[in-house]
């Protein structure tokens, strides 16, 4: 009986790995950094340090990506350096598996900041399949372009569709909205479209393509 116990346990962890890494590499997703290892990857819920103030990844520091999603970045990156050779996206989220989503969503709810986090109940988002990115641009010293907020700023500042007139009421700068138009324009060349109410998210397909044609990372 303990032997066979044995057996069983040994299936049930190769079935089942440990880590986020280990799920995302099953299933075939990239690490980004083994297309281009200038990208830069710098994970906002890998700390507390972000708009949850919870620690939502234990243990992941790699970006991994559909291969769609990772091809697309790489066309992005492509443009980006086109443009301004020394520049480099900087991915700050990923694909995020469904039970960081149960997470984040549990530790906003009830409050505004719920608004902003896709209700894992509903199927959660483009994120949940490895079709989104949160991203922007680093300098030539590796630092993040101004862009009017930080990335997951909660709030009218990050959005969009109201940049000429945050400039005009000096909420951004001028050049805070050049930066932003500038990672809107690469990532539209890798194919992806962006949130209205966050310059830094990214979607590759619809909602509706996803549910239909990509496997949701339920684990």
């Amino acid at each position: 009986m303990c032997i066979v116990a044995i057996s069983v346990i040994c299936m049930a962890q190769k079935a089942f790995p440990h880590s986020f890494e280990e799920r995302f590499k099953e299933r075939g997703y990239v690490d980004i950094a083994t297309l281009d290892q200038k990208i830069g990857v710098k994970l906002m819920y890998a700390t507390s340090d972000n708009f949850t103030g919870v620690l939502l990844y234990e243990g992941l520091v790699k970006a991994y990506l559909h291969p769609k999603a990772a091809t697309a970045i790489i066309k992005a990156q492509k443009e980006l350096h086109r443009l301004y050779p020394s520049y480099n996206l900087l991915i700050k989220d990923a694909s995020r598996p469904m039970s960081v989503q149960k997470k984040m969503f549990d530790s906003v709810k009830g409050t505004p900041k719920a608004n902003y986090v896709a209700n894992p109940a509903k199927g959660g988002g483009l994120h949940n399949y490895g079709l989104a990115v949160d991203i922007t641009i680093t300098d030539s010293n590796g630092k993040e372009l101004p862009m009017g907020t930080p990335v997951d700023h909660l709030g009218v500042e990050a959005n969009i569709d109201k940049e000429e007139t945050l400039v005009k009421k000096g909420i951004i700068s001028e050049t805070e909205r050049q930066n932003r138009l500038l990672l809107r324009r690469v990532m539209k060349v890798g194919g992806f479209t962006p949130l209205r109410t966050e310059w830094w998210h990214f979607n590759l397909v619809s909602k509706r393509e996803a549910k239909t044609s990509y496997q949701l990372l339920d684990f």
